[in-house]
């Protein structure tokens, strides 16, 4: 997920479809000419035209987008609610979970999100858009959802009793989040088959998306540098801890994306730039057919020897900072074939407090290996019990054992 405050949205996207993702603020689109149009009727017509001007195929998946706007404005639309409703059933024939009218709450949940304060119980969720299944991505560490045991690729099926099919990501999203204290019930599915049906409690849920510390191995002293997700403090806390790390004379660094499923693509590509010494990080695909390479910075922070972990919560933004060190043939990836979610959405802001998510671009990895669906492919790739809970990232963690052996053996 990305965030844009559109000045020239379609200037902007010929330049740099990165530069799309990260902007918070507000649009401003005119209305139709006429004046018949209410401020309701008004929203569902900018919310086209965005879309029409921004969405990545511009043929529409072959759905006729024209259409559609005639179709939804032939609704009765009194209220704000309706309006809602018209532009979601306008969205819905797309079938791009990712490109999505986000209500007032959700916009705000959002936002929080990637400041890194959330309230609710912990679960980064995605679409299947095959079946409309929403899925468990990966459980925040230390949250509601980790504790209960939610590992990533649990179906979703209801909340609170409403199934997750009719309700869509954002809808729950939504449902998850609240004021803490309160309690919502799902039933799921894990990735093994086994139905469960269980009540957990929101409460706020520390992000602490950075996290690191020093590993003596033998004669050696190493670094590990957990990344749980890209949000807005996460370039400066990785700097921090890198600088930190080599202070502490660090030999080599592990560096573990293992259930960050993305965030800001910018923060991403800022921590890319503290690794990489001017080498392409990722080439974006607009609706043109443009494409854009995205090079780091001639500097880096940290240019030492180090491997990456990776697993099937690895997504989105963490796949394109991986997908980068393994093309640059910067650090191997160890792990699990990562989610595969190689589409950038911009954020925008509509004025009422809603906001809109449209997919605007896909992104290769800087060698042209497609993401979308697919995923990045480890190096080596680790068949012993994924290390879940509190257990990731401790002694005790194997694959981070597996990990300091591969680095060991760079240094040797």
């Amino acid at each position: 997920m990305t965030f844009l405050r559109p000045l020239l949205l379609r200037s902007l996207i010929l330049r740099s479809a990165l530069c799309l993702l990260l902007w918070f603020g507000c649009w401003n689109t005119a209305t139709e000419p006429s004046q018949a149009l209410s401020d309701e009727q008004a929203l569902v017509v900018d919310v086209w035209r965005l879309v029409n001007e921004a969405y990545v195929d511009p043929d529409f998946q072959g759905v006729p987008w024209r259409k559609l706007r005639q179709k939804a404005l032939e609704k009765s639309i009194q209220s704000r609610a309706d309006a809602y409703n018209a532009i979601d059933a306008m969205l819905a024939p797309l079938q791009d979970p990712y490109t999505r009218l986000l209500r007032p709450e959700a916009y705000s949940q959002l936002e929080a999100a990637t400041k890194g304060s959330v309230s609710g119980v912990g679960l980064q969720l995605a679409l299947q858009p095959e079946t409309a299944q929403v899925v468990v991505i990966a459980p925040v560490e230390d949250s509601p959802a980790a504790d209960a045991g939610l590992d990533d690729g649990t179906q979703i099926v209801s909340i609170n009793g409403e199934a997750t099919t009719l309700l869509g990501l954002e809808g729950s999203a939504a449902l998850l989040r609240g004021t803490p204290g309160s309690t919502v019930h799902l039933e799921v599915i894990s990735p093994s088959g086994v139905a469960r049906s269980l009540d957990l409690e929101r409460r706020p849920v520390d992000l602490r998306p950075v996290r690191s510390r020093r590993i003596r191995a033998g004669e050696h002293t190493l670094g590990y540098l957990r990344i749980s997700q890209f949000s807005e403090t996460v370039p400066d806390a990785v700097a921090e801890a890198l600088t930190d790390l080599q202070a502490k004379a660090i030999e080599g660094l592990v560096l573990d994306l293992r259930n960050n499923s993305g965030g800001l693509v910018t923060a991403g590509l800022a921590v890319a730039d503290d690794l990489l010494a001017g080498s392409v990080i990722v080439e974006t695909q607009d609706r043109n057919g443009i494409s854009e390479r995205r090079q780091a910075n001639p500097d880096s922070i940290y240019n030492g020897p180090m491997v990456t972990l990776i697993n099937g919560g690895t997504a989105s933004a963490s796949e394109i900072l991986a997908g980068a060190l393994q093309d640059d043939q910067r650090s191997p990836l160890i792990g699990a074939q990562s989610f595969g979610k190689g589409e950038i959405q911009t954020m925008m802001a509509l004025g009422d407090g809603s906001g809109l998510a449209i997919t605007v671009a896909r992104y290769l990895t800087p060698d042209g290996h497609p993401i979308q669906g697919v995923g990045l492919s480890p190096n080596q790739l680790l068949s012993t019990p994924e290390p879940k809970g509190s257990s990731m990232g401790s002694d005790e963690d194997q694959w981070l054992q597996a990990a300091t052996s591969q680095l060991l053996l760079q240094l040797n």
